[in-house]
């Protein structure tokens, strides 16, 4: 009879998830932990089951835009897929964006929600986008006291109710730069009535569903460069559809996130409503890129999670010389380096998320402060880099079933390379936090908190795991010491290599502790076994620093090509 292998399968992703239940375990209060449990547990049983099953059935549609209608009107009607239209009823409902915000649990309400968030990701195609947005949003009106504002979108935005919940989108990027936006060219005009509108050209808008958008603008006669630019919200939302003075130009063809309906927009007279003042609008922004970048770690955490459950399941299923490929000694080492890389990267983005959820109620230190600040860059640059290698490696492990589209499997890899992309490139992100050590002294805190991590810790098998993290982050302090005094252009060269050291050090001290906890508490070695492995994959990746080298790769780079 002809073979057919079995597919890879899920159970309930909560239940299943051991890493996620001895963290929440560890971290919460146990009345708090025991309270949220079912919500977790129900959306567990959604996103391995019925939202599975739905994303598989809905792997080929994508979003269409219909930019007229049979009479000729303008009309940029976008249609999303089943799929989304599924993800967004549940997300609103299950409250995971309203859990942050209902504060039930105050400081912890961060921790429910993304767990929430984390559990969702992975079975929705990236309806987490305009969820973060939409968080970020919040925050951002909540941080601007404009009443006005708050109170009319923020119970929207935070709404459990699909009838009356709005998204959110994040109008930035333009055609001059997405980093630079102090080059943009959008510009914000006062009317008669005294209102403004918006006039230019939004390259990259993730959310073109939204019902409303916070939009960076440049009112006329302010100067140039990211001071001058203002903050405006947009509302969407109308009884007859679309703001006028929006047009949709195209959807984006991108590699992945293909559900995510990104349009380039022309803003032609739009009515926009100041947030926070004429002036500093990227300071006004900040709070939602916090929110957005945290996001981002959640969902690169989510995919390599759920690309190791398929994979570990197809490991038991797929046999090959006599047995399966959990019975072969040198997959299963692949699969516990990918683990180990998981689970640094889960405690490292969950721990910049306690601190999130402690800013926010008013109960973080001045010295938290400056860590979380540190923090949020180095999480989400550290953890989009290890998504991308560690699917990479999950395809690889399913042979050439994770080449085809059909599976299901290659979607995961192509998802991922938007992590380190969206909200700030490795790059900017490494020097944002360089500039942050440089100018408030938060390395000498990380390092502090590394020491705190690990003071207490006596299982013998984690001394070398604690030796490699304390090491690291003295020679980051150390290096970035001597480069800041002596070779500026090799401090800047140097700083992605910096920020991802910081960030494995940093993780690698969670697993340290986390681990010594659950043999103590749980009297289970999982979390000991990936803190070793973690070790063993490296974590300090700064070296000298070479001028004649990078001087003449660059030289390489600046000439021109033969005519």
């Amino acid at each position: 009879m002809a073979f057919y292998q079995d597919p890879p399968s899920l159970g309930n992703q909560y239940d299943d998830d051991r890493v996620l239940r001895s963290y929440l375990a560890r971290v919460l209060p146990r009345e708090v932990a025991a309270s949220i449990a079912p919500s977790l547990r129900e959306m567990g049983e959604l996103a391995g089951g019925r939202l599975y099953r739905l994303q598989l059935a809905d792997r080929e549609n994508e979003p269409e835009l219909t930019s007229w209608d049979a009479w000729g009107k303008r009309v940029d009607r976008v249609e999303v897929t089943q799929l989304w239209k599924e993800a967004a009823r549940i997300a609103c409902e299950h409250g995971v964006v309203a859990t942050a915000y209902e504060r039930a649990h105050g400081a912890f309400s961060r921790v429910h929600q993304f767990a929430l968030a984390y559990l969702f990701d992975a079975s929705s195609d990236v309806y987490t986008c305009p969820l973060a947005m939409t968080d970020g949003a919040a925050r951002a009106l909540l941080a601007s006291d404009n009443r006005a504002l708050i109170d009319r979108a923020v119970p929207r935005l935070t709404s459990r109710d699909p009838a009356r919940a709005w998204t959110s989108g994040q109008w930035m990027t333009e055609r001059t730069g997405g980093s630079d936006v102090g080059r943009s060219e959008t510009v914000a005009r006062p009317g008669p009535d005294g209102a403004y509108r918006l006039y230019g050209t939004k390259w990259f808008a993730s959310a073109a569903t939204s019902e409303m958008a916070l939009a960076l603008a440049r009112p006329e006669g302010n100067p140039e460069g990211s001071r001058g630019l203002a903050l405006f919200y947009v509302e969407l939302a109308g009884e007859e559809g679309r703001r006028e003075g929006v047009l949709l130009n195209r959807l984006k063809d991108k590699l992945g996130t293909r559900k995510v309906p990104t349009a380039e927009l022309t803003l032609d007279g739009v009515l926009a409503t100041p947030v926070a003042g004429l002036a500093n609008g990227v300071r006004a922004i900040a709070p939602m890129l916090n929110v957005t970048r945290t996001w981002n770690a959640i969902a690169a955490v989510a995919g390599m999670r759920r690309g190791l459950a398929l994979a570990r399941s197809y490991a038991q299923r797929r046999a090959l010389f006599g047995a399966t490929l959990a019975e072969k000694p040198l997959h299963m080492d692949t699969l516990a380096e990918l683990q180990a890389e998981f689970e640094g990267a889960f405690h490292l983005t969950f721990r910049a998320i306690e601190l999130l959820g402690r800013e926010e109620t008013g109960s973080l230190t001045e010295s938290e402060a400056k860590l979380l600040r540190l923090m949020i860059p180095i999480a989400k640059l550290t953890t989009a880099k290890q998504a991308v290698s560690v699917l990479s490696e999950v395809l690889e492990a399913f042979g050439g079933a994770g080449y085809i589209e059909d599976t299901g499997l290659p979607r995961l890899l192509r998802d991922a390379q938007v992590l380190p992309i969206w909200e700030g490139t490795t790059n900017v992100l490494a020097l944002d936090a360089l500039r942050v050590i440089l100018k408030d002294g938060s390395l000498d805190i990380l390092a502090a908190e590394v020491a705190r991590l690990l003071t207490g810790v006596v299982e013998p098998k984690l001394a070398e795991a604690e030796t490699a993290a304390s090491r690291a982050v003295s020679h980051a302090r150390a290096w970035i010491k001597e480069m800041a005094a002596t070779d500026r252009p090799g401090l800047e060269a140097g700083a992605r290599r910096v920020a991802i050291t910081l960030g494995r050090a940093l993780s690698l001290a969670l697993l340290v502790r986390h681990a010594a906890w659950a043999m103590d508490r749980e009297r289970s070695r999982a979390a000991l076994a990936a803190a070793i492995q973690f070790e063993r994959n490296g974590v300090d990746c700064i070296r000298d620093h070479d001028p004649d080298t990078v001087e003449a790769l660059a030289e390489t780079t600046r000439q021109k090509p033969a005519t």
